[in-house]
């Protein structure tokens, strides 16, 4: 695939140090005019704050009016819902505090393309246009507006009434000849707490739609990919730093996953290898929603690559005949002496260059990026793990690893 040639039209060159996924839409500007951020996106524990107060901190004062905070005769209180209050009180304040992690980290990516020479100058001005086009589309007052409707229509009245909810007496409602009738903190639930808590997780997906983007239209300009860079793709390495920039969002799916899992282990009698298929699905589709819009160099890597290994053939051979020549046929001078020969290092060097272009990869991550950003995931699973044990169990395995 041949990447289109740059439109020559004029436009004013911006700086990538203006490229965010965050600073922007109408909840950003709300935050601001609220004082919950400044320009920058910074103090991400009051808007946390503020998220909890209103998604979570109603829910337990109406459960507590109702009598289900605490047992009250209802298979689940409000308490003892993990599923919930995970989701209130550690996901949501990870998914507010990601935005900061990825607002300073992904400008940073951007800036890398132009601070490494990646981009041609004849291309400068579709690079800005595509930093251009993913700003408006951040700022897009639209795609917010539909965010919301989807979180109504779909997400709360059909997705988690007849999807998500467990089949027991709990703190938000019963189900009652196949309906659910909702309590008064159920009613706060589907209406507050579960949309604004959706609403900020298919903002995070609007997001990463937003750098896929991105990526794909740069991938349109002809790179200026080195072969022999040490990075051995290029020098696009730099690209697998998203694994630290959306680290929190993975944690808070993480974490989403854990809740939903201990509520039907404690509640619905089910065991954690039940959910294997859940768990692999979520952690293929974490690693695919971060690592597969970088695929879309693959091609120009692939051609890097070839291209590398006929001009660096050609040059390694011609380098290996004149040594040969100089000191195999007699071509060396007169007493010049072969012992700390700078042809030597030349000769190693010219061999690690082409064994750089041998090993480029086609895709700027490895497999320890792919590791990472499934341990970060899982990592919110770690303690279900425990409910595969008995206590006494665990103990006798403790001692017997100690002993």
């Amino acid at each position: 695939m041949t990447p289109a040639t740059p439109d020559t039209d004029e436009l004013p060159e911006l700086d990538p140090a203006d490229f965010s996924l965050v600073l922007g839409g109408p909840l950003f500007q709300l935050w601001r005019r609220s004082r919950l951020s400044d320009h920058e996106g910074n103090l991400p524990h009051r808007r946390a704050f503020v998220a909890v107060l209103l998604a979570w901190l109603p829910l337990l004062l109406l459960s507590l009016a109702e009598g289900h905070a605490w047992g009250g005769g209802v298979e689940l209180a409000f308490l003892e819902d993990l599923e919930l209050n995970a989701r209130f009180l550690v996901a949501l304040p990870l998914l507010i505090l990601a935005e900061v992690v990825v607002h300073r980290r992904m400008r940073l990516v951007a800036r890398q393309f132009l601070e490494d020479g990646l981009i041609p100058d004849a291309a400068r001005a579709q690079f800005d246009r595509a930093i251009a086009s993913a700003l408006r589309l951040r700022n897009s007052v639209v795609a917010e507006v539909l965010l919301v409707a989807l979180v109504y229509g779909i997400g709360v009245f059909v997705v988690w009434r007849t999807r998500l909810t467990l089949d027991v007496s709990s703190w938000y409602g019963a189900v009652a000849t196949g309906r659910l009738d909702l309590t008064l903190a159920g009613w706060w639930l589907a209406c507050v707490s579960l949309p604004l808590f959706q609403f900020l997780l298919l903002r995070w997906y609007f997001r990463l739609f937003i750098w896929a983007r991105f990526l794909w239209q740069v991938s349109r300009i002809r790179l200026r990919l080195i072969p022999t860079h040490p990075d051995r793709c290029g020098g696009l390495g730099f690209l697998s730093l998203v694994r630290v920039a959306f680290a929190p969002f993975l944690f808070a799916q993480g974490v989403l996953l854990a809740g939903m899992i201990a509520d039907r282990i404690f509640f619905g009698g089910a065991t954690l290898l039940e959910f294997e298929v859940e768990i692999l699905g979520v952690v293929a589709l974490m690693v695919c929603v971060i690592l597969g819009p970088l695929c879309v160099f693959s091609p120009q890597l692939e051609a890097a690559e070839n291209r590398g290994r006929r001009e660096y053939g050609t040059l390694a051979q011609r380098h290996a005949r004149e040594f040969d020549q100089k000191w195999l046929r007699g071509g060396a001078a007169p007493g010049e002496v072969l012992l700390g020969s700078a042809d030597i290092r030349s000769l190693a060097e010219m061999g690690s260059s082409f064994e750089i272009v041998e090993n480029m990869r086609w895709a700027p991550f490895t497999l320890k990026t792919v590791l990472h950003l499934a341990v970060t995931t899982l990592l919110p699973l770690l303690p279900l793990t425990l409910t595969m044990f008995s206590a006494q169990q665990l103990i006798e395995r403790l001692v017997h690893v100690l002993i």
